[in-house]
């Protein structure tokens, strides 16, 4: 998955949960600025973090990939 498929995923994901972006970067323990940069710069994320934001979300990682 290329990461700006990544940030549309989390973005898509954050959306459906009713979240901001700030909301997700709490819960998931990561920078709010963080969480703008994978969603719009099209960054790439670490598995740490992402496995983070998947728990903050309430996905499974093979969820999280299953598009």
């Amino acid at each position: 998955m290329k990461a700006n498929a990544v940030g549309k995923r989390i973005n898509e994901l954050r959306k459906a949960k009713n979240m901001t972006q700030e909301e997700l970067a709490l819960e998931a323990n990561i920078d709010r600025s963080y969480i703008g940069r994978l969603i719009t710069k099209n960054m790439n994320c670490t598995v740490k973090n992402l496995e983070k934001i998947c728990d903050a979300l309430g996905v499974t990682m093979a969820q999280f990939f299953d598009c």
